[in-house]
């Protein structure tokens, strides 16, 4: 390895298990001068003991907070932060400025919050029979394109913070803000009692950021390049949490308890409609009590992984670098340690915490701007399933299509860059923090408001997330990525969407989510009404 001028340190890394040692890795880290903070350094042999953990911890938090408040740095004035909030990327408010800021980080999608207003009046501006005045259509265009800004200032602003909380904690906030929308909607249709929709929603969301935009990102990623590297160790842990979060637990232990179970005689309420005794109110109260501590459980072990990964067992690693990371995941952590952040980090929160509030309401405007798709010739199992995972998911989308277009417009008339050797999985991590938190939050906050939240999932989801969870696995076993394997993922995601367009969904699972009793649900079907 190149020597870069600076202290050269060997890093010892012991494992041990049930107190033997299983294996012994060296490696020798070039640290350059002053950026000895990046890596888990020292000899970090493994260490047992509370009082060692706490001072570890407790070194770890003086680290962050000496980071978090920039000690014997400037902080940015307010005023600037603002500015460049404001700013930052209003180079598309003058034509003549287009080209700079396609090759530049400046990409102008401010300019779209003149929407935001006007969707707010599009909400609320409605006719004597309820109807927007500006029709649905443009209501809902409205909707979207409001989002767009916010969507953009929520991945601006984590890069931002980034600069404060390092590598790992920034991608843990980018991960969290950009689960706003998703987590926003799910609430919103677990206030309204759309339990049913809420459940595809829910595998909709989870099967798009494990397919289909990870997928469309090892494609565009891999292009150029044999494979991209992804962090082992991160690798690793994901494999457990999604066979843990979307296989056993989730998934297969509420549904085989539903299917293992005796349902007596079956009853025909309609042609389309028949349940077996057991579906009943007695069964559903089971049903809901094992969900909720399962919940607790999911819960539990999301933390419990957020810990491992930010403050992983051995000398001197809270909230820094495994010194086995990828090389340029190393130099990601250089470059924000020594660049300067654009705005103050109280500004930042304080801006991004107002976004979150106005995204919430803007989101609920929307999926009701959308409701006459739904009154189509849709499938509710695919309306849930793609359409509102998809245009919740839009915004984002877009941003990412202007950072193409830049990034094509850098490679054509600039500079071209050389092609990224780090995979970003972000989207992966994404999933994994809805499936193992946000489900089990709406299933407990269902418990809290009197919503009959389940885990109990309808069979034909539960196939799907078993091959999605399955697939990714594979493909990101080696922690290497590369197109053809990106383009099976999004071939994968293809193959879902043709098959849920002719599901119409379980009657048995639909009856369960019921927020009235089995017994008014059942003799509403059979007078001809709907599950509700």
């Amino acid at each position: 390895m190149a020597n870069h001028g600076a202290d050269s340190t060997t890093v010892v890394r012991q494992r041990a298990f049930n107190g033997h040692p299983v294996d012994v890795e060296k490696a020798t880290e070039t640290r350059p001068n002053g950026l000895g903070d990046i890596f888990a350094g020292g000899h970090s042999q493994l260490t047992i003991g509370p009082l060692h953990q706490l001072e570890e911890l407790e070194a770890g938090l003086t680290r962050f907070w000496k980071r978090f408040t920039r000690k014997g740095k400037k902080n940015v004035p307010v005023l600037a932060s603002l500015r460049a909030i404001a700013l930052s990327s209003c180079a598309f408010c003058y034509p003549s400025s287009v080209y700079v800021a396609l090759i530049t980080h400046d990409l102008g999608l401010n300019v779209f919050v003149i929407f935001i207003p006007l969707a707010w009046i599009a909400h609320f501006l409605k006719k004597e029979d309820g109807k927007p005045v500006f029709g649905d259509s443009l209501a809902f265009t409205f909707c979207f394109l409001s989002i767009v800004p916010l969507e953009w200032l929520f991945h601006w602003g984590g890069e931002q913070m980034a600069h404060y909380l390092g590598t790992q904690l920034g991608d843990l906030v980018m991960i969290s803000l950009n689960n706003v929308v998703e987590a926003t909607l799910a609430i919103l249709l677990l206030k309204k009692c759309e339990l049913r929709l809420l459940q595809s929603t829910i595998v909709g969301v989870v099967i798009l950021h494990l397919l289909l935009i990870p997928g469309t990102a090892f494609i565009v990623g891999g292009a150029s390049i044999m494979h991209q590297e992804l962090h082992p160790h991160v690798v690793q842990l994901n494999h457990t949490l999604l066979t843990l979060g979307q296989v056993v637990l989730c998934l297969l232990l509420p549904a085989a308890f539903f299917s293992a179970s005796d349902r007596g005689a079956e009853v025909v309420l309609t042609p389309e409609v028949t349940v077996g005794f057991f579906v009943n109110d007695t069964t559903r109260e089971k049903i809901l009590t094992m969900s909720r501590g399962l919940s607790v459980i999911l819960l539990t072990v999301y933390i419990c992984s957020r810990i491992f990964l930010h403050n992983p067992p051995g000398k001197n690693s809270a909230l820094l670098l495994d010194p086995v990371a990828p090389t340029a995941m190393i130099e990601e952590e250089k470059v924000l340690l020594l660049g300067e952040p654009k705005a103050n980090q109280y500004v930042l929160i304080a801006v991004l915490a107002l976004s979150i509030a106005i995204m919430a309401a803007t989101t609920e405007f929307l999926v009701e701007s959308i409701e006459f798709v739904r009154a189509g010739r849709i499938e509710e199992e695919w309306f849930g399933m793609f359409l509102l995972p998809i245009v919740s998911w839009a915004a984002n989308g877009f941003v990412a299509i202007v950072y193409f277009i830049r990034y094509l417009f850098r490679h054509l008339f600039d500079h071209p860059e050389p092609p990224a050797e780090l995979a970003k999985a972000r989207a992966i991590d994404r999933s994994i923090q809805f499936t193992l938190f946000w489900m089990p939050f709406i299933v407990m906050l269902g418990w809290w408001i009197g919503r009959p939240m389940s885990l109990l999932f309808d069979f034909f989801e539960i196939a799907i997330m078993l091959g999605a969870c399955f697939i990714v696995n594979y493909v990101t076993a080696d922690a290497k990525t590369n197109w053809a394997e990106g383009f099976a993922m999004v071939a994968f995601y293809c193959m879902i969407a043709i098959c849920a367009w002719f599901y119409t969904g379980q009657s048995e699972i639909s009856i369960l989510l019921s927020c009235k009793s089995i017994g008014d649900t059942l003799a509403a079907i059979v007078a001809g009404g709907s599950v509700g």
